[in-house]
């Protein structure tokens, strides 16, 4: 069965949307401040990195091409979706809770 119209679209979009998000949030929660880092802050950081990876990962899933009549790629790269996405709010999470 095909994906619907506009999926590849709508998960490249909304991946680099979130990859956005999270550089900005980054870059507001203080990753660059020179204070030295505890253990706290190198969870939220490499959360974040995997979650960079995850969500880049959607992208080229998504557009990898395939040969015709085989399966789409789509539901592999919204599962890479989803673990962007959860490991990006856990990074979150873990900043503002103490």
């Amino acid at each position: 069965m095909r994906a619907p119209t506009g999926s590849v679209v709508g998960l490249c979009s909304a991946s680099a949307t979130m990859s956005a998000m999270g550089m900005a949030f980054l870059g507001y929660w203080g990753v660059h401040e020179p204070t030295p880092w505890n253990t706290r802050d190198i969870v939220v950081v490499c959360l974040a990195f995997l979650s960079f990876m995850a969500l880049g990962a959607t992208i080229w899933i998504a557009t990898t091409p395939v040969p015709e009549g085989a399966i789409e790629r789509i539901a592999p790269a919204r599962r890479s979706f989803a673990v962007g996405l959860v490991l990006m709010w856990v990074g979150i999470i873990v900043a503002i809770v103490r």
